[in-house]
């Protein structure tokens, strides 16, 4: 009787895996469809990923000779949401471009992480042969910051900034939930690993992030400071979500000095 109990219990189990392998996505990327038209300013822009897919970004249209910001964003929503912090990049003379990843604002496929990562790739080949030679900055938050981490290894930015960064998905989702095994994760998101090998020597890092995030553990975000000898701005009592995390006047000018040090410019 009570091997078969086990059996039982183990059969669940296996069940449980199943679903939460098959699910787990589901549990981490929350798209939105219908981003809109381009607000004024913007223009809409079509990236082809290397497995032909035609992604549609906005970027700014102000002067092709200044500095680009590329935003690659979190894990909700869709482009439309990140526009505030890119028009005060643009009202402080810099280009941006604003990523839309796949599956996320009626674009086509389904995110994945190496999914996410050919987008990321794509929207830096086309900045570069947009604009030959002028600085490309990127900024990443939560989850576009993890997406900003692998494209730096791969293709070092200008000047790198890292809002809310998690270690690892991994570590993330032991926090919020600790019996979750680590194989169960398919997408791994290992930017602390992928700085601690040197893959972001040489470039200048700035990582932000609230002390009261309840989505990504502070102590995370520092750690990824830590080991990428970043420049660290801490916002006291803020949560993940916050606009004071994501677009407040104070944040966008401290990405501004941080930027004009790392492009020479500045003190």
């Amino acid at each position: 009787m009570r091997i078969a109990t086990i059996g039982g219990v183990a059969a669940v189990l296996a069940v449980l895996a199943v679903i939460a392998w098959s699910q787990q996505r589901r549990l981490l990327y929350f798209p939105e469809p219908n981003p809109g038209s381009p607000p004024t300013g913007w223009s809409e822009v079509t990236l082809v990923t290397n497995d032909r897919l035609e992604l549609t970004a906005w970027q700014t249209v102000n002067g092709l000779e200044a500095p680009l910001v590329i935003i690659f964003p979190g894990n909700a929503g869709n482009r439309a949401g990140r526009v505030p912090l890119g028009e005060a990049l643009a009202a402080r003379g810099f280009g941006v471009l604003l990523v839309e990843y796949r599956g996320y604002g009626d674009n086509p496929g389904h995110p994945s992480e190496s999914g996410l990562a050919e987008d990321a790739a794509t929207a830096a080949r086309f900045a570069r042969s947009a604009a030959p030679g002028r600085p490309i900055i990127y900024y990443g938050e939560s989850l576009g910051a993890a997406v900003a981490v692998g494209l730096a290894v791969e293709v070092p930015p200008a000047a790198l900034i890292l809002g809310s960064p998690f270690t690892s998905v991994v570590d993330v989702g032991r926090h919020h939930y600790p019996w979750a095994p680590g194989f169960l994760f398919r997408d791994s998101y290992p930017s602390l690993t992928r700085i601690e090998a040197g893959g972001l020597d040489g470039v200048p890092v700035l990582v932000t992030a609230g002390s009261a995030d309840t989505v990504v553990p502070f102590e995370q975000s520092r750690a990824v400071a830590d080991a990428s000898g970043a420049e660290w701005y801490e916002v006291p009592g803020v949560d993940h979500n916050d606009p004071a995390i994501r677009s407040a006047p104070t944040l966008v000018d401290r990405f501004i000095e941080f930027i004009d040090r790392a492009l020479g410019g500045g003190a």
